[in-house]
């Protein structure tokens, strides 16, 4: 496998790209789950900072009241700050940022947030759709379910809570279908920067999360 070195990095990044669906957050779970690799979803950090009401968190808050995005710059500051409470030989995995080539440039201006490799979960928009528009959720606890793939054991109702499963709102085809459909607009740019940099990886994920997994295990090495 190539491996990636670049002498301004001080960190280890690796970024996960990917339409919703395509299994990137279940894998870094996995990934995280035996404390080898660290997972560091954006929307996770940002949650965190304003629970806990640090100065960054309080200025995301402005910005998330209004329905405002939070500012790239903000982003990044709160990623660099969660950075420098890890080990610096962590290896990092980044879920949900960046979004865009301008956040990419933003994140690898600085040598602490320097990205060194990305992995996109490539896999077919209509492979995304069954996936998104079966997905199901129980109203009350949250397990999820998926019609096709795990189904409750009585339909409509929840296997640990008895609670109601339904489909949100997010998830039907046609929200779905727009969803992927200004995923692919803003993804290719960041495809094309980070291939530009060959730090790009093309990983096939219209496969068993056990067979994605063993190629993501390689791919890091």
């Amino acid at each position: 496998m190539q491996s990636f070195v670049d002498e301004e990095v001080s960190v280890n990044i690796t970024v996960f790209l990917g339409a919703p669906g395509s299994g990137k957050g279940t894998q870094a779970k996995i990934l995280s789950s035996d404390g080898k690799y660290i997972h560091l979803s954006t929307g996770d950090i940002l949650r965190n900072a304003i629970k806990t009401q640090t100065p960054l968190g309080k200025e995301a808050k402005v910005f998330m009241d209004k329905g405002e995005l939070v500012p790239d710059a903000t982003v990044i500051s709160l990623i660099e700050d969660t950075l420098k409470t890890l080990s610096p030989d962590a290896q990092i995995i980044l879920d949900g940022f960046p979004r865009t080539v301008p956040q990419a440039e933003a994140l690898d201006a600085k040598g602490t947030t320097k990205v060194k490799s990305a992995i996109f979960f490539d896999i077919p928009n209509s492979a995304l759709i069954e996936r998104l528009t079966g997905r199901r959720v129980c109203r009350n606890c949250g397990q999820p379910y998926h019609v096709k793939h795990m189904p409750p054991k009585k339909a409509g109702v929840c296997d640990v809570c008895s609670g109601e499963v339904y489909q949100r709102s997010d998830d039907t085809e046609e929200v779905v279908v727009r969803r992927l459909e200004v995923f692919g607009s803003q993804n290719q740019g960041l495809l094309d920067y980070y291939s530009r940099l060959n730090k790009l990886w093309n990983l096939s994920a219209d496969r068993s999360p056990q067979e994605i997994q063993k190629s993501l295990i390689e791919v890091l090495k």
